[in-house]
């Protein structure tokens, strides 16, 4: 007989509810190189062939130092469940509402990206509420390639 119960097997064992969030909280996910297994993976994962993101010597003809990442390649990297926030949270996770995002500089291969997720909006609701973040990614050269925004529906604390 052991002690071993499968629902206290958490990456984060104190859940957290709506009401648990402060505008400002940060949360820093993961930085990856864009090495070019990335580029294999995403290309595979999406099926978009375009040259500018698997064959280097179109992207130097066009002027461009190396494979240009995808957009949605910089997105994922975004996804919550890269950090810790879906740990906190579920129990008290309805839903992903939406998404957004807008591409400001390309991202290279061999680039390292550094995606962050921050609480910009928090608005009530009776028994849920909504939480925004808002998402980065900088690359190595403290330049910012991504913004945008996401939405979760979370709920309120139970009583009692």
């Amino acid at each position: 007989m052991t002690d071993f119960d499968p629902a206290q097997h958490r990456m984060i064992p104190t859940q957290r509810w709506f009401e648990d969030f402060v505008v400002g909280e940060r949360f820093v996910l993961p930085s990856r190189t864009q090495t070019s297994a990335v580029f294999t993976a995403f290309q595979t994962a999406s099926g978009d062939t375009h040259p500018v993101h698997y064959d280097v010597e179109y992207c130097r003809a066009r002027g461009m130092p190396h494979l240009l990442a995808h957009g949605f390649q910089t997105l994922i990297h975004t996804a919550p469940g890269a950090g810790l926030f879906p740990f906190m949270v579920e129990e008290s996770l309805v839903g992903f509402l939406e998404q957004s995002s807008r591409f400001l500089k390309p991202v290279f291969a061999d680039d390292t990206i550094y995606p962050a997720l921050e609480v910009t909006e928090l608005v009530p609701e009776r028994t849920t509420g909504v939480v925004t973040l808002k998402s980065t990614v900088f690359n190595q050269r403290k330049e910012l390639v991504l913004e945008g925004t996401q939405k979760f529906l979370l709920r309120r604390r139970p009583a009692g």
